[in-house]
């Protein structure tokens, strides 16, 4: 996007230079940047008042009236530049070449974050009746937690001898930004049963990456105990 006034230069002979390539190219092929021709008429006749006024302030001819008539000539240079900028910038059809092209300052946009490539690692922290506590890691470093551009990860379990193939047969325990998580197991389940974990990380777009190598514990008789 076109900043209103930082495009512009504020020495008047570079003002002069720039708005000499805008008018030429928005003169040659006015609709291509969301104008039309007499916007490119208006414009050249600002540019040439503007040029000629600036030659009037050699310094050995300058005094305050050809100072202020220049000063004037710039004024409504300036302020018809960005009137026209931002009629540019909002044509979606004008690429960010062709703002650039102009001298307009193109809005540096943020690379997408992509999905995460890489699987966090499970280790179980402690298990306090049918309350497992579990902590992710970065697959990179045993020391790491969520790696970068990861915003969280979702939870999976599953009870059973072995853990399922399909995804479809995990039961999704919900999302987390956090990476050390409480999971908690109904009555339903028995103690001595086999429970498994396995987690993916997300992104900020909620783009999902591979699941984790399958982890188990066992659900014990009500006894704290430690992994």
């Amino acid at each position: 996007m076109a900043s209103s006034t930082s495009f512009l230069p504020t020495k008047d002979t570079t003002l002069l230079a720039w708005s000499l390539n805008f008018s030429t190219r928005i003169t040659a092929t006015p609709t291509a940047y969301g104008l039309v021709a007499a916007d490119a008429t208006a414009y050249s006749a600002l540019h040439t008042a503007f040029g000629t006024a600036l030659a009037a302030c050699d310094p050995d001819e300058r005094n305050k009236i050809t100072t202020a008539a220049k000063n004037s000539a710039r004024l409504a240079l300036k302020t018809s530049a960005r009137l026209l900028a931002k009629r540019v910038d909002g044509t979606a059809t004008v690429t960010d070449a062709q703002k650039l092209e102009l001298g307009l300052t193109v809005k540096a946009q943020p690379s997408p974050i992509p999905a995460p490539d890489s699987a966090p690692v499970i280790e179980i922290v402690s298990m306090m009746s049918r309350t497992v506590k579990i902590k992710l890691k970065s697959a990179d470093s045993a020391d790491r937690g969520k790696p970068a551009g990861v915003h969280g990860a979702a939870i999976f379990t599953y009870v059973g001898t072995t853990p399922p193939t399909t995804e479809g047969a995990w039961h999704f325990e919900g999302n987390t930004n956090r990476t050390v998580i409480d999971v908690e197991f109904a009555d339903s389940v028995p103690s001595g049963a086999t429970i498994w974990f396995t987690a993916m990380w997300f992104n900020p777009r909620s783009q999902s990456g591979p699941g984790s190598l399958p982890i188990s514990a066992c659900i014990p008789g009500g006894i704290a105990m430690a992994a």
